[in-house]
């Protein structure tokens, strides 16, 4: 069995900093899930610099393609553009309801810490570090209410992508080809999970 794997949310869930199309976080969750016994045709519906807001008419496209499995990656654009989080945590919990009740198993990978951003100054890091975990905390408590699968839940990525500057791109904000493999890596346990609780739905 094949299943249908959409990509939504920002610039990460598109791929931008990749050095080669294959890198891209879509076609390295397709080997992931293809490793691990799933075979899956994915389609990406993420814009990059999509903010939460954005996502309803992300889900409006990708419903029409009728996946079975749905991965967003989203929270960055809010934090840099100091949207409102009521609104942004909104905005998920609504995109995350509507795929659920079309039968769609969800995986959330949440608001990256922005601290470990090389260009952020030394002195902001604490500062957007607390933004960061006030703002994913939200999110997590959203997906998991409206039955969502969190990715990444002991936040390896973050610990990851401060460590080592080479998971950055040559903007220094957007992932290289070396910190796609750390997301996908991060996302792939819940993936899984969310492939193996639609298998046990069909």
């Amino acid at each position: 069995m094949t299943v249908r794997l959409a990509v939504l949310g920002d610039s990460i869930a598109w791929g931008q900093g990749a050095a080669r199309q294959q890198d891209r976080l879509a076609p390295r969750l397709e080997a992931g899930l293809s490793v691990r016994g799933f075979d899956a045709e994915t389609r990406v519906y993420a814009v990059p610099g999509a903010r939460s807001s954005g996502l309803t008419s992300q889900v409006a496209a990708a419903q029409a393609w009728q996946p079975d499995l749905a991965v967003v990656v989203i929270g960055a654009n809010d934090l840099t553009h100091l949207e409102a989080t009521g609104l942004a945590v909104e905005a998920l919990r609504t995109a995350v309801r509507s795929l659920r009740v079309a039968g769609v198993e969800v995986v959330v990978a949440p608001a990256p810490d922005l601290s470990s951003v090389p260009h952020v100054p030394p002195f902001l890091r604490d500062t957007v570090r607390a933004a960061s975990d006030a703002f994913r905390a939200q999110q997590v408590a959203a997906v998991l209410a409206e039955g969502g699968h969190v990715a990444d839940a002991d936040r390896y990525t973050a610990r990851a992508f401060a460590a080592d500057p080479a998971l950055f791109s040559a903007d220094r904000f957007h992932p290289s080809s070396a910190g796609y493999a750390v997301i996908a890596e991060s996302i792939l346990p819940a993936l899984v999970d969310a492939a193996r609780a639609h298998a046990a739905r069909t």
